[in-house]
Formats: structure tokens, C-alpha cells, sequence
């Protein structure tokens, strides 16, 4: 028997300590809209059925009742890590605006299968990346 289809993800999450510098962050710098503001998460359209869940770290481990159902509570500590795709054409325009909004580019890595990664920072510390294909074998342009 095999697992039925996964169609991608939904949502990433990411912890913060300070919600509003994180607003400031991602919707301002990052140019992401805000579709839900909330005391606990802010909810951002990242492309065509994605969304970025940034969480109040701290604030979420109860479970929480709605209407619909009980949503698990969840949290963690530390630093995490995601992803953004991009296009190859946009490594040098996302070089150029980070280095234009004061945003150091912590690492680039160019991978054995060529495609690049761009390496930031949130202000929590959370490690961002841009990725140009080809990266992943289900990612090559």
C-alpha cells in the first residue's frame, strides 16, 4: 500500500520573540503581505498557496479550541531555517537589495548540482535562504 499524494506544503513556520520587528522584516524588507495579524501568529502569502506562519515563540504551546476543532499547540527554541524559491535571474538583484537594506548575506553556497543559495538573517536569528535551481532533484528550474 502507498501513502496517498502530497500535493506540497502548505505552510512553513517560524519562531520570534518580537513580532513586530518581524512584521517589519518580512513585510517591509521581504515584501510579503500580512493576511492574518493575530497575538500569537502573523500569517504572510509567500507565493501561489503558501503561506509563512511567524509564531510568538513562547505563546503557542496550548492547544487552542476553535470553533472547527482543537489546533495542537506547538513551539520550539533556537534558531530555524527555510527556504524562499527564486529564480536564477534574481540571485544578483536579491544580492544587491540586501546589501541596500543593510542585511548581511551570512553565507552563499553554489551546490554540486549548480544552482545557489543566498544565506541571511531575521532579527531573531532565524537562518533565511533565497535558492536559485538547480538544488534539490525536484528542483531544477
Amino acid at each position: 500500500m502507498h501513502a496517498p499524494q502530497i500535493d506540497g506544503i502548505l505552510e512553513t513556520a517560524v519562531y520570534v520573540d518580537d513580532m513586530e520587528a518581524a512584521h517589519v522584516f518580512y513585510s517591509t524588507v521581504l515584501g510579503l503581505e500580512r493576511m492574518v495579524a493575530g497575538e500569537r501568529l502573523y500569517a504572510y502569502d509567500a507565493g501561489p498557496a503558501q503561506t509563512l506562519l511567524v509564531f510568538h515563540r513562547g505563546h503557542t504551546g496550548e492547544d487552542v479550541e476553535t470553533p472547527g476543532g482543537i489546533v495542537p499547540g506547538h513551539d520550539t527554541t533556537g534558531h530555524s531555517h527555510f527556504a524562499f524559491r527564486i529564480s536564477v535571474e534574481q540571485l544578483q538583484p536579491w544580492r544587491d537589495y540586501l546589501k541596500g537594506q543593510g542585511i548581511v548575506t551570512i553565507s552563499e553556497v553554489t551546490w554540486p548540482a549548480g544552482g545557489t543559495s543566498l544565506y541571511f538573517n531575521d532579527p531573531d536569528g532565524n537562518v533565511l535562504e533565497l535558492a536559485a535551481a538547480p538544488l534539490w532533484p525536484n528542483f531544477l528550474s
